[in-house]
């Protein structure tokens, strides 16, 4: 099963770590080295890479590095940075522009308003390749109740204007006030997520499928089911291994719609106050256990979703890479706890940007 990422990254002054709406500068300069592998954002402030299609773990991790070290090259000539964190830990959003040049995001910041103006957040987008559109949304229903775990591992955004938000991603919070955002419905086939989509075209909820910004989602341009849900990662191999964990989800639960083996799920509401619940607890709490139901320790959670997935990782060859890295966020934390390392030794917000900005680009 192949796969791809895209990350999304904010763009900062190189002194001041100030967010700085200058990605009309940087991704002219970057397509220098990156060609389309790079594009703009919703936001001035925020800029995406993009891998090609990969096979392997050890291919996607070169392609991951490459793109950052080359972006960051490319934000040096402007006296630019680029930031891996979910949000920004103190510039606000009021400060920020829309990238009114474009049409589709003109049209978005008239209809969303605030809504769309206060979307200065970034994540991390996991492709894995399923070429039969049934097949693809069988898989989106099949996934959701882990959903939750990967966002507890992947979250990265603690602070929000100068302010610990007391979640591990904030940025959840602010994306979830999109009007088509949440947990995916349990979908029969293709035709009726085409006809759902339709539906809320019809009454100018949405202008295409693009626009519905689920946790995972079939995607319009690829062959491929789409995770949304991870907070973009601070360490380059956290996405690594984390996108290593999402295709072994994906291939696992594939053979289990292809076997037409029942879904047996917790209801949607349970799932997503799960998801919820990894929002605000990240690792650093009580995780939902898919498995008992319950409450159980974030590691306990973990390891019920790598043994899980433990036949696909072994099939790609991802088993012990996957593994390794993931025991180093159980141990060290995710990217919200590292940053809230980095505010507690002085208690200084800039602090934290100066931890991202050394994390985020590749040794």
């Amino acid at each position: 099963m192949t796969l791809g990422v895209e990350e999304e990254f904010l763009v900062v002054d190189a002194e001041s770590g100030e967010l700085v709406p200058r990605s009309q500068d940087l991704v002219p300069e970057a397509k220098d080295e990156l060609g389309d592998e790079v594009s703009p954002e919703l936001n001035l402030c925020q800029i995406e890479v993009g891998t090609p299609v990969c096979s392997d773990l050890a291919d996607l991790r070169g392609h991951l590095r490459r793109l950052r070290r080359d972006l960051a090259t490319a934000a040096g000539r402007l006296n630019l940075g680029i930031a891996a964190t979910g949000t920004h830990p103190f510039t606000s959003w009021r400060h920020q522009q829309i990238d009114l040049r474009s049409e589709r995001y003109s049209r978005m910041d008239d209809v969303y308003q605030i809504v769309a103006r206060q979307q200065v957040i970034c994540g991390c987008h996991v492709h894995v390749g399923i070429d039969e559109p049934d097949l693809a949304v069988a898989v989106m229903n099949r996934v959701r109740p882990w959903l939750s775990v990967l966002l507890a591992l992947s979250a990265n955004s603690p602070f929000w204007q100068g302010l610990d938000t007391g979640y591990g991603s904030y940025r959840l919070q602010v994306w979830q006030r999109w009007p088509t955002s949440g947990m995916p419905p349990d979908l029969a086939s293709r035709a009726q997520f085409d006809q759902l989509v339709t539906d809320l075209e019809a009454i100018d909820a949405i202008e295409d499928a693009t626009f519905l910004y689920w946790y995972a989602r079939p995607s319009l341009r690829y062959p491929t089911l789409e995770f949304r849900i991870c907070d973009v990662c601070l360490h380059v191999d956290d996405t690594m291994a984390l996108a290593g964990l999402v295709r072994a989800l994906a291939w696992t639960e594939c053979r289990q719609a292809v076997a037409e083996r029942p879904l047996g799920q917790p209801a949607v509401e349970v799932m997503a106050a799960a998801t919820w619940r990894a929002g605000r607890y990240g690792i650093d709490e009580l995780l939902a256990s898919p498995s008992s139901r319950s409450l159980e320790p974030a590691a306990q959670v973990v390891s019920e979703l790598l043994d899980h997935t433990r036949e696909a990782l072994e099939h790609h060859g991802d088993w012990d890479m996957v593994r390794e890295w993931i025991a180093r966020i159980l141990r060290d934390g995710n990217g919200a706890t590292r940053q809230r390392a980095a505010f507690a030794r002085r208690g200084h917000i800039r602090d934290v940007i100066d931890r991202i900005a050394r994390e985020t680009v590749p040794a």
